[in-house]
């Protein structure tokens, strides 16, 4: 069994339980990434996958995030996912692994021929129903926009984003997946108390909120307040479990994307 064959939707509980219990060995590194990302291999009773291992002691150590708590913070980003229903982050645990208890998530298969949603284009070639969000120079003085696609399913990612407070949704952690579904992955820098949400996906800022995203906010609100809060106290802290669903609340008594931050940058860097 391959990883694009284990769908989180489609066969959750045994993507889980390959997740949690599988014999995990270490393939490579992903060297791009600022805290050791592992690409690793798991095997179970005659299931396999591979995956993304994100040991704790490998976490760079932020003046804003205490150490050691962003393997937490990606396994909590995936309960809130799971719990919207929407399945936008892949399955993801926590475990111990060959360096260490860490994260483990499920790896997506990027098709080669997939339809990029957010990039840098030509500034006078922005693509049709796509959204502006930054001006940018290359080094001959070249100008592009920084822009992302009007698309319903980057819309439902921007809203998860915005709950738990993504401190850094750069437009290499969007992914689509073979079926193609969106994936949002990396969101170790998230679930922070104070106001840190850092995103390409500006583009829905102020306006109205889709209904179905309404109707999920209400469902997620009574979840943060029972089981799903729970859940997140064994990764986060009761303020950042609470801070959550201050959030949850504040999207739903305004019905409308947030606005760019005026005290913090509102595009993470690098962008993409």
């Amino acid at each position: 069994m391959t990883s694009s064959e284990l769908q989180p939707r489609q066969d959750g509980a045994a993507t889980l339980r390959l997740l949690r219990d599988g014999e995990l060995t270490v393939e490579g590194r992903l060297v791009d990434a600022s805290n050791a990302t592992l690409l690793g291999a798991l095997t179970l009773d005659g299931a396999s996958a591979r995956c993304v291992y994100k040991p704790v002691r490998g976490e760079r150590p932020l003046w804003d995030f205490p150490d050691g708590t962003l393997a937490g913070r990606e396994v909590s980003a995936y309960l809130v996912s799971r719990a919207t229903g929407w399945d936008l982050v892949p399955p993801t645990v926590l475990r111990d692994g060959p360096f260490g208890p860490g994260s483990c998530q499920l790896w997506i298969d990027e098709p080669p021929d997939a339809e990029p949603l957010v990039g840098f284009v030509p500034a006078d070639a922005l693509p049709p129903r796509w959204f502006p969000v930054a001006a940018a120079r290359d080094d001959d003085g070249v100008e592009y926009t920084l822009a992302h696609a009007d698309d319903p399913r980057l819309a439902r990612l921007a809203v998860l984003d915005a709950v738990i407070n993504n401190a850094d949704r750069k437009g290499g952690h969007v992914l689509v997946g073979p079926d193609d579904r969106i994936h949002g992955v990396d969101h170790g820098v998230s679930f922070h108390v104070e106001e840190k949400l850092r995103t390409v996906l500006w583009g829905w800022a102020g306006r109205e909120l889709p209904p179905d995203a309404r109707e999920m906010l209400a469902d997620l609100a009574v979840a943060l307040g029972g089981a799903l809060g729970d859940e997140l106290a064994e990764h986060l802290t009761l303020r950042e479990v609470a801070a959550a669903l201050a959030r949850v609340e504040q999207l739903r008594d305004t019905g409308r994307f947030p606005q760019p931050p005026r005290d913090w940058p509102a595009v993470p860097w690098p962008p993409m």
